[in-house]
This record gives C-alpha cells, structure tokens and sequence, in this order.
C-alpha cells in the first residue's frame, strides 16, 4: 500500500491506495472553504495552518495501515509554497520513520490520474485541466510521456469565477455560486467579449473578460445591484467564459484529432462546459472521459493513483532532494 498527502492549496487530504489492485483503501478530505470564504479567496498563511491542524487528525485514522505500507507519496508541485510544505514536512517524517521510499508527486499529473482512480490507465488522451490555478491543454501519450499544448496568459477559467463571484460579494468558492446563479439568469442580457476570438493561437486569458464583467458590475451598481441583475451577469459571464474554451477547443481539433478527451480540475464541474465538450465530442467521434464529481476538486486519492504507477518504475526521490515548487514548466 502507499500513503499519499495532498496540501498543494486549501484541501487537505490523505489516502492509501493499493498498489496491485489499484483499490482505495481509505480516502479522506478536510476542505477550507467555510475558512477562507470570508476573504473571498484562499490566504496562504491561513491555509498552512489548517493544514497543520487537519493532516495530524486525519493520520491518526490511517495508523492501522502503517504495517503495510510500502511508500509514502505527497504532492510537491505546482501549488502554495507554504501549504505544499506541510504535506512534504510530514512525508519526509513518516518516511524517515517507517524507513520507507518518497514519492513526489506532479500535483496537475495528480488530476489527469483522478479519471483512473480504482482504475487502469487509458491513453493516449487530449486532457482539458480547467481549476483554480491553471487551464491547459495536455497531450498524454502515456505515465511518461506528457506535453502541455496550450495554458493561460493570466487567470485560469476556475479563478475567473472566483473573481467574478467576489465582485458581486457572493462567497467563495465562486464556481458553484456563479454557476447557481446563472442557472436563474438571462445569459444573452450582456454581451460580455469571448476572449482571444480573432487570435489564431491555442492559448487562453480571462483577464479581459474579467474586466468587462467589473465594468458592468460598477455600472449597475449606481442604481443598486439587484438579484437578478446578479444572476444575468453570472450567466452571460459563464456563456463568454466556456465559449472560450470551446473556441480554443475547436481551433485545436482543426489541426490535431484525437481519440479520447477527457476533462479533470476543480472547474471540470461545470455543467455547461461538461455540457459543451460532450456535444463536441459526439460530433467528433471521441470518447470523452470524465472524473468522478468527488475527485474533481484536489484529492490525495489522485495523488496515491500517480504514486502506484511511479512506484512500479522505482521513481522515488530522498529526504534531502525533494523540495516544493510554486510552478512547472514540464510534466
């Protein structure tokens, strides 16, 4: 079996995964949402002390298993430098105390695995990861072999909503809420701009709209923001939003055609980008893969799920060579 810890933002989280079958054994997460809604964002400092308190509680529960472990795996990478190293501090301890190998896990390697977890691999696969640190597009031919396509020029489509939701004062996380809201709102009331339209390039930007949805906001603020003010501003974001992707999407497959999509991140559970990729991919002929909702946000089950397959090739690193980093250029 393999412990895996999570903690590269404001989830924490521990799993033990078995390495032959591939079955979660145990798997359980503390979110901190509730924490840091009132600052309508994650606050770094705030989240590593969460982490401090909640990844001890929840290995306490996992103490059975100690006999049985064969390697302990922790997310190293992309994500908050101090809250990334409260999971590696306690990697590097019950390593050393076990006498056990270290795995560092590629935390965005991590969401492509969340569609195998309990499961075996399935590539070669085009991969949207749409969260609140990033939005790329992956080609992944296999474990090892991972090339980015396209990212973002700015903010990521999952921190976009945050943003749009703390504009309107509606709470964090802001996916969850703009997606309610727009459920109840008219999304052709603003013509909010899809970004990059004219652009022939395979990349994204949300800044821009991100603005014009500011602008608005200001704007209708002078006679009071009213409800459903709210909920048209939420839907025509979110229409501008995925149009985007979908544009980008699009332009990719003109060049490139695949056999399996898939879609993983936080953001992945969005119903109408779900909605819209599914369409594509019926039209395409692709098979389009999807995480189960409970994965989709960050997990240690993902983590262990990358883990077995790096443990199978003695992918391992050591106590004095694993360190945190904020960013990845390479998968």
């Amino acid at each position: 079996m393999i412990l895996s810890i999570e903690s590269s933002c404001d989830d924490s989280s521990i799993a033990i995964t078995e390495i032959e079958t591939k079955k979660l054994i145990y798997h359980k997460k503390i979110s901190q949402e509730l924490q840091h809604s009132m600052y309508g964002g994650v606050v770094p400092e705030l989240a590593a002390r969460l982490h401090a308190e909640a990844l001890p509680k929840i290995l306490e529960e996992c103490k059975e298993y100690f006999p049985k472990l064969k390697a302990i795996a922790v997310t190293n990478a992309p994500g908050l430098s101090v809250t990334l190293m409260e999971g590696v501090t306690m990697a590097k301890a019950l390593s050393l105390a076990l006498d056990l190998p270290l795995i560092a896990v590629n935390h965005l390697k991590g969401h492509i695995y969340s569609l195998f977890i309990e499961k075996e691999e399935i590539f070669p696969c085009t991969i949207l990861l749409v969260s609140g640190g990033h939005t790329q597009i992956i080609e992944a031919k296999n474990h090892e072999n991972m090339r980015l396509l396209a990212t973002t020029l700015d903010d990521s489509f999952g921190e976009s909503f945050d943003k749009v939701s703390k504009m309107m004062n509606l709470g964090y996380p802001g996916g969850p809420i703009v997606q309610e809201k727009g459920l109840k709102g008219d999304e052709n009331r603003f013509d909010f701009p899809v970004p990059l339209r004219q652009s022939p390039n395979i990349e994204f930007s949300y800044s821009g709209l991100k603005n014009a949805v500011r602008m608005q906001i200001e704007k209708l603020e002078e006679n009071g923001l009213t409800e459903q003010d709210i909920c048209d501003i939420a839907a025509s974001f979110e229409k501008s939003a995925v149009a985007h992707i979908m544009q980008k999407i699009k332009k990719l497959f003109k060049t490139k055609s695949a056999k399996n999509f898939a879609i993983v991140g936080g953001a992945s559970a969005n119903i109408r980008l779900r909605t819209a990729i599914e369409e594509l991919c019926k039209q395409k002929g692709m098979k389009l893969y999807l995480s189960e909702l409970k994965y989709c946000s960050d997990n240690a089950a993902m983590i262990g799920r990358v883990a077995v397959e790096q443990y199978k090739r003695a992918d391992f690193t050591t106590i004095d060579d694993i360190d945190v980093k904020t960013r990845i250029k390479e998968f």
